[in-house]
This record gives structure tokens, sequence and C-alpha cells, in this order.
């Protein structure tokens, strides 16, 4: 598929003069906002990505050696940022192909992309962020201030292209981070956009789904499937045929007549329940949701005035106006209700919007919203459409939250927009069971991490077409070490459960889980540290040495924090050929094997000199049973020492707010011959609990 691109005038005798802002303003230490100095004397419109609106610190000093520069060319407004020879390019948020985004173009613009591939110009996010890592390490970030859709254009340099319906509309700032390496330019981008609340720790156990699991008791049967071949799980989702009818907050009357019974039998084995909850509300006279939200007018409008109406899974469906806040208030009460059945998650998905109808799947530009004036007052699709699903998402978040504030929500999203973190996790959306799309599920993760969403992955083993039972262990084993780890299949597949593909699949696919579980401890660390600092979970292997060029195009392994390497084989188009295998980060690595045994299916893990990682016994769910022994895994630097740390709490609601944690250091080192540990630092008021600490050097 051909990506699509705005035609651009090319006069041969006219070159575009490039304007420089004559007075940037300073917003933070070494971070500034650009704007085209036509423009200088307008408002800033606001910004949604931003947790707050950054302050204005006064007039920047100059000779920055990043400077963006404005002009129209061939009509557009355009906005470059020019590179020196050496700098990588990532970022962009969610997008296909290889983890280096130089020689790229993409439209930063949500879209419904079904089994996409390179050629198509957008996915369901939208991210206009890039970040740049210079030959000596030292790193920029540049944020571009605008909801519309743009074109990246990084074939030369850094180039946003806009949108060229947005007549009328002022140039977008450009805001610049500069730091000396790429993980302090992330923990500036999270001061600005926020940063991931802590997550339930059930919500890090693997989890199952497919569209659909139906009738009740065939949930059940899988769930208890899991727990009778020892396969740990801890979470099993519902697609949309649940509902009655595809109506959203309803539950079919034969298929699922007694939701809260469903979810008090899981919930006696240790699994939890997420289900979706799309926008397209079915315009239908009599259906509860859709009278109410048409009696207090929290529809979208079409441009002449009336409830616009599109094609969706129930048929013409209305669709919420969230960037109203009493349209939101409005969708945050629909969960109390919905909640009290004992559901633990929700799933937003087709929140692009996605409609059927339409010229691809998306509702006209003209369409109206009537915006607050916090977000800009009212405007049409096209200013909006990338905020909407991160708009429904938060309307989400607030009304789990309203209903059960004693307990950490969990929301799951296929559309976001920079920041959006702030309110749900993500996926990769409808992938394909392929080597590439296995492949991209590393690649895509990283860039997602590298655009302020830490808390990411794919459907493992493909959503879209068969998967060979090699292909879905393999996918099993690097799947279950990124953050969301999720197996999700399409509709009329194969059965798509680990024990559904023979003995040898169902064997490697336990012991990729039982890594995770074994894990578990150090992965929930990581999850806190990256609540605090905007740090990603999965990183991309540059990372260990930012200056290291042979790493920076690593995109078939990754590290988990700052300690864990994961080597993965990633062969060739459908699995034939050798696999290129990245060049290992210098100093000292040690291999590590949480579980029995390994496979030649499953990625490698390597340990960095002077670390040691926390890990406890193998659970079904994470919560099964308190974490002990709790084996410390230690690979001793040039002293004969390791350093580690392991975050604790209840794994669930806010007491950790109040101080109720454990964040203990852990020194292990060697004397007279014998490892010795010791704890050289604990904060938190949370007593350290009794139980046998191993040491196990690699």
């Amino acid at each position: 598929m051909t990506p699509i691109t705005w035609p651009v005038r090319r006069d041969p005798h006219h070159m575009p003069q490039w304007r420089r802002d004559p007075c940037p303003v300073l917003l933070g230490d070494r971070i500034v906002r650009f704007r085209d100095p036509r423009d200088a004397h307008l408002p800033l419109p606001p910004f949604p990505a931003y947790a707050q609106p950054p302050r204005d610190l006064g007039p920047a000093p100059r000779g920055s050696m990043v400077e963006p520069r404005f002009a129209r060319v061939g009509g557009r407004q355009t906005l470059l940022v020019p590179i020196r020879r050496g700098t990588s390019l990532y970022g962009t948020g969610e997008q296909p192909g290889p983890l280096r985004r130089n020689g790229t173009r993409r439209l930063i613009r949500t879209t419904d992309s079904v089994e996409y591939d390179e050629g198509v110009p957008a996915l369901y996010q939208a991210h206009p962020w890039v970040l740049a890592v210079r030959d000596d390490g030292s790193a920029f970030g540049v944020i571009v201030e605008t909801t519309y859709p743009c074109e990246v254009d990084l074939t030369r340099h850094i180039v946003f292209r806009f949108d060229p319906r947005m007549t009328g509309v002022p140039m977008p700032a450009a805001t610049v981070i500069e730091r000396d390496s790429p993980m302090a330019v992330l923990e500036a981008l999270a001061d600005l956009t926020g940063r991931m609340p802590l997550p339930p720790k059930w919500s890090l156990g693997f989890q199952q789904s497919r569209w659909s699991y139906e009738p009740a008791s065939r949930v059940l049967d899988v769930c208890r499937t899991f727990r009778q071949r020892w396969l740990p799980c801890d979470v099993v989702w519902l697609d949309i045929d649940y509902m009655d009818g595809f109506r959203i907050f309803t539950f079919d009357p034969s298929k699922f007549a007694d939701p809260a019974g469903l979810n008090r039998d899981l919930h006696a084995i240790g699994f939890r329940t997420v289900w979706m909850i799309d926008p397209g509300i079915k315009a239908e006279p009599g259906y509860r949701v859709y009278d109410a939200g048409a009696a207090g007018d929290h529809f979208v409008k079409d441009r002449a005035g009336a409830e616009y109406h599109g094609r969706v899974w129930p048929g013409a469906c209305a669709f919420p106006d969230y960037t109203r806040a009493s349209a939101r208030a409005w969708w945050s009460a629909l969960y109390t209700d919905f909640l009290s059945h004992g559901v633990d998650g929700v799933w937003n998905d087709m929140n692009e919007p996605a409609v059927f109808d339409q010229v691809w799947k998306m509702m006209p530009h003209d369409n109206q919203h009537e915006a607050d004036a916090d977000l800009g007052g009212p405007g049409d699709h096209l200013r909006y459409r990338n905020i909407y699903g991160m708009l429904m998402v938060r309307a989400t978040r607030e009304g789990i939250v309203a209903a059960r504030p004693e307990r950490r929500p969990f929301v799951l999203t296929r559309s976001n927009f920079l920041g959006g973190h702030r309110y749900a996790a993500t996926w990769t959306g409808d992938n394909a069971a392929s080597y590439t799309h296995m492949a991209w599920s590393i690649s895509m993760i990283l860039n997602l991490g590298l655009s302020g969403q830490p808390f990411c992955g794919p459907d493992i083993g493909g959503f879209i077409g068969e998967t060979s039972p090699e292909l879905f262990a393999r996918w099993m084993g690097i799947g279950t070490l990124l953050p969301f780890a999720r197996s999700h299949k399409v509709k009329g597949s194969l059965p798509h459960e680990p024990w559904t593909r023979g003995n040898e699949c169902e064997h490697v696919s336990r012991l990729a889980l039982e890594r995770r579980y074994r894990l578990m401890p150090y992965l929930y660390t990581l999850f806190h540290e990256s609540s605090l600092t905007g740090w990603p979970v999965a990183r991309p292997l540059f990372f260990a040495d930012p200056r290291d060029q042979r790493l920076r195009d690593a995109g078939d392994s990754f590290l988990l924090g700052d300690a864990l390497l994961v080597r993965c084989e990633l062969p060739e188009r459908d699995g034939r050929g050798a696999a290129h295998r990245s060049p290992m980060p210098a100093g000292v690595w040690k291999r590590l094997e949480p579980t029995r045994e390994t496979h030649r299916w499953l990625p490698e893990l390597y340990l960095r000199g002077g670390s040691l990682v926390p890990a406890g016994p193998i659970m079904q769910h994470v919560d099964q049973h308190p974490t002990d022994p709790l084996t410390l895994y230690c690979a001793l630097d040039a002293d004969g020492s390791a350093v580690g740390r392991l975050y604790e709490d209840a794994g669930d609601g806010f007491a950790f707010q109040r101080g109720e944690f454990r964040l203990t250091t852990f020194l292990v080192h060697r004397s007279n011959g014998r490892l010795k540990v010791e704890e050289t630092e604990a904060e938190g008021s949370l007593a350290a609990p009794r139980r046998t600490i191993e040491i196990v050097e690699l």
C-alpha cells in the first residue's frame, strides 16, 4: 500500500524562506519552545499532551545546538529541525518497521489499520514526537504542539509538514528538550506529559484473549485448563460477543446471563477479567445508554449540527463527544453499574474512532465537536480526531476511580495520543501471524517506550492468520518478556491457547510463562521506577552505551531496566534462513536462566556485571502466595559485588501513596570467599518480610 502524502507544489526557481524564532521561550532546564515569528503574537492553543500547561520562564538563551526553522513549502506549513551526521532518530509513537526511524515518512494520524505493513501511512496512535541521539551519545527530543494530523519526514532531517486543511490555524509550536543522554530526555518528557500511574500488579501477569470466548462456560473452561496444565495466567479477556447485540454496557441474556457469578468463579481460581467497551453506541431509541446520551446532548454532530451516525458492530451508532467535560462525566458514570458485576478491567477498542461505512474507516473531518475552552473550544473532527481515543480513556479511567476508589484502575486502549499513558496501557493493534510482525513486536514496543508509553505489548502469536507451533512458541518467548503480555486471536481462527499447538509448543510456552513469573519481583520494581521517572520498562540496547553506534539498529534485542538483556533469535521471513544476531554491549554480561531449563526457541537472558535482579518462586498467578524464597541472581563486578533493588507493596490499592511500601537496596559481595547480602537502604513503612533469601552467582 502506498503511503498517503499531501501534494507538494515544487517551484525550482523558489527556495523556501526558513524563519527562525527571534525570541524562544524557556520552559525548564534546557527545555525551549520555538514558534514561527509570524505567529508569535497569537495565543497558543491548548495542548492536551501536557499534564499541566508549561510555565513560561522568560526568553531562552541563544546558541542552542537545536533550533527549529519554519516556512511554507508547496503551500504547506512546514517545520524543519536540522540534524548532523551520525544522529539516530527514534520515537514517532506506534509505527511498524525497524527500530531506527531514519529514512522514514509517516502520518501522525489515528487510523484503524488491520494486518498493517510498512506501507500503511499511519496506525492507531498519534505521537508528534521525535527522539534524536547524536553520535556522542547526547540526545534531544522534539514535541510538535498540535492535535491536527501531520506528516513526519525523517528521510534527511526532522521535518513536520502540516495538513493543508489547517486553514487559518497558526503554525504549531515546537518544544525541544536538550539533554546529555536519551534516558534524561525521556525523564524530561515525563516532566511535561506526566508519568504512568502504578498499575495493579495482576495486570503485569500473562493474559489470554480471543475474539471471542463465548458463552460463559467456555471462558471458565479455558481458565480451568490453564490451571490444570500448570500454565501461569492472571487475566482472561471478554471481547464484543459478551454483549447483547453489541450494545455496550450490556450482557447477552443467554450467553452471559450471570456476569457477576462468572467473575466470582474466575476470581476463586485466581483469574481477573477485562471486558471490552467501544465508543460506538447503537442509535436505538429505547436502549438506555443511547437514550441518556441523546437526552444529554452528548454525541458528536455532523456539519449541519445533527447527531452524527456511523456504522460499527451494532449498526448505526452515535459517538460520545469526549471533548466536553459534561459528556466525559456522563460516560464515566456508566461504569458504576458495569463494574458492580465484578469486572476488573476495561478494554476501550475501536476508538480512533473507527467507522465502517467511511473511507479509511474515519468519520468525516467536518463533523463537529463542542469542545470545552480548556481544549481549545468548538472545532471540527480534523482537529480533535487524534485525541479522541485519549479523551475516551481519560473518561473511562475517571469513571473506574469514582466507582471503585479503593483499587487501581486498569484500562487498555487501541488509540491514544502523546501523554495518554497517564490514562491507559496499549497494544500494537491488529497485527499478523508472521515472523515479520513478531520482529516488529520488539521495535514497536521500544519506540512506544521512547515516546513516553512504557506499558505496552503486542498480540502474542499474531491476531490475523494462523500461527505455526514454532512461531507461536518463539513469540511467547519474546512477548512474555515485554511490559504487557497478552495472547489474542481473531474470530474464525483455530484455537490459540498454548496447549493447542502440540506438546513442544506447550512446553516452551510454559517455560516462557514461568520465566515471567519468576522475574515478576524485578518487573514490578521496574514499573514502580517508571511510574516515578518516566523511563521505559523495555529499553533499546543502545541505552547500555548511547555512544556505541553498533547498537543503534539493534531491533532483535532489548533491555529490561538497566540490568537484564533479552537477546532474541529472529529467523528470516517465514522462519527460513539464519537469524541475524545483534552485537552485545561492551562490558561483563553473564548468562541467566531463572527456570529449570531453556529451549532453542526462547530468547537468551544476560545480567550486566555489577547488577542483581530479584526473582521469586513460580506462581500460577501473581498473588498466589508470598515471594518466599526470594532469589537474588548476581553478576559480580571486578570488585566482587553486585547491587539491585526490590519494590514491594500490596499489589493493588493506593496505600503505597501513603508510604505503605518497601523499596530495598541489596548489596551482594564476596567476603572471605563467601557471598554475603546486605540491605544497604530501605524506604517505606512496610516491615521486611520474614523469608528465605537465596543468592545465585552467575
